[in-house]
């Protein structure tokens, strides 16, 4: 069954055809692209803020899967609730800008989040991620080693002073079994600075680099940094990359975020699935709102070197890998089939949903699919894929 997905165009997201939302979007349904408008995120599931509908009869899918909940599986249904819909929300993202410094709650305090305040937090779920990068995809993620930290402290006197003596003394005492408290403390001291003193030190620093050379500009991030203050002039976010690990994943790499793990995408397109959520608790970044408070008492603050934050993906066969990220709520499949072959796409106990990125092919025989194709295929269905053209496609369904 083809499904239409929804477009979301936030002002971050890549402009006209650069964008690969909108070259998806064009290719399915023959839309006319805006060259002047963002487009940064393709969603496909029953998520009321973006939800995906039937293409043949425009109807949603959240109401065709009320009638049709068998489609979903046993165990979906056994696992959550009765009346259950996807558990995951699958998008795609074309990122041209720094998005907000965020972490996403677990499942006890977004519930407690929602209860108390509805109009920011506006439903009950956590909302763990997976992103795989379609090109080159840059993002912040995770606390950087303690080392890099206190060495960063040293490198940049501007952050030096919002921080101040007495917490850097601790910190440069501290060793990497606890580093909690005071890498708050730290975190708390910078997020609460009033805007125009961070304005100053922003603005100091961006200056200061202006005449550094190559290799220091390098040791201080300058590039990075100068990109965050381009787009967010003054915003403490811009300190960010001397926090949180700066990774750049090839195409086919991922990501997997799981609840209290700060994190930011930066550049690129990507593939992302997550629990049916949108909560998101920011604290840099954005002109929306900063909770600092909660963003703060939440984190994990586990210091991990970049490249442990790889996710890696299981060999499935000789088209297909396999990621299955640590939540029953998702995984996602990439295949990548030649031209010329015919790849049997496995029975899953829960339903999928499938978007080509490129190529094209047939599904089964009678049903031609190519870039920009989005299926829903019930749990326990086995397809068969034949291909025309060099075939990508990734396929989103419940890891129950």
């Amino acid at each position: 069954m083809e499904l239409i997905g929804s477009i979301q165009n936030y002002h971050w997201g890549q402009k006209g055809s650069a964008s690969i939302v909108a070259r998806l979007a064009a290719g399915i349904a023959s839309d006319v692209v805006d060259e002047n408008r963002a487009y940064a995120e393709l969603w496909m599931g029953t998520h009321v803020s973006g939800p995906a509908t039937v293409r043949a009869t425009g109807q949603l899918l959240a109401d065709w899967l009320l009638q049709n909940q068998h489609k979903l599986g046993e165990k979906v249904l056994t696992t959550f609730g009765a009346q259950a819909q996807l558990p995951f929300l699958f998008k795609v993202l074309s990122v041209k800008q720094p998005l907000s410094i965020q972490a996403h709650p677990d499942k006890a305090l977004a519930g407690k989040l929602h209860s108390q305040r509805p109009d920011i937090y506006k439903d009950a779920n956590h909302k763990p991620e997976l992103a795989i990068a379609l090109s080159e995809f840059e993002a912040l993620c995770g606390f950087r080693p303690l080392a890099e930290i206190k060495q960063f402290m040293e490198d940049v006197p501007e952050l030096r002073s919002i921080i101040g003596d007495e917490i850097l003394s601790e910190l440069q005492t501290l060793n990497s079994d606890h580093p909690r408290h005071v890498l708050e403390k730290c975190l708390r001291v910078l997020l609460t600075t009033a805007d125009d003193a961070i304005e100053k030190k922003l603005s100091k620093l961006i200056s200061r680099m202006k005449s550094m050379d190559e290799a220091s500009r390098k040791s201080v991030y300058a590039d990075l940094v100068e990109r965050c203050h381009q787009y967010y002039p003054g915003d403490v976010g811009c300190f960010g990359p001397y926090f949180f690990n700066h990774v750049t994943l090839k195409p086919g790499e991922a990501l997997y975020l799981p609840a209290s793990e700060p994190h930011a995408y930066i550049s690129g397109d990507c593939v992302e699935c997550m629990a049916c959520s949108d909560n998101v608790i920011r604290a840099g970044l954005t002109p929306k709102l900063k909770d600092v408070d909660t963003l703060c008492s939440m984190l994990s603050y586990a210091c991990e070197a970049a490249h442990s934050k790889l996710f890696r993906g299981q060999l499935q066969n000789e088209f297909c890998t396999l990621f299955c990220p640590p939540v029953p709520d998702f995984a996602v499949a990439r295949f990548q089939i030649p031209a010329g072959k015919t790849c049997t796409m496995a029975a899953r106990d829960s339903s999928s949903i499938s978007i080509v990125i490129s190529g094209e092919g047939t599904i089964d025989s009678n049903c031609q699919i190519g870039r920009g194709s989005i299926l829903f295929i019930g749990a326990h269905e086995t397809k068969t894929v034949t291909v025309i053209s060099d075939l990508v496609l990734f396929q989103a369904f419940a890891n129950v």
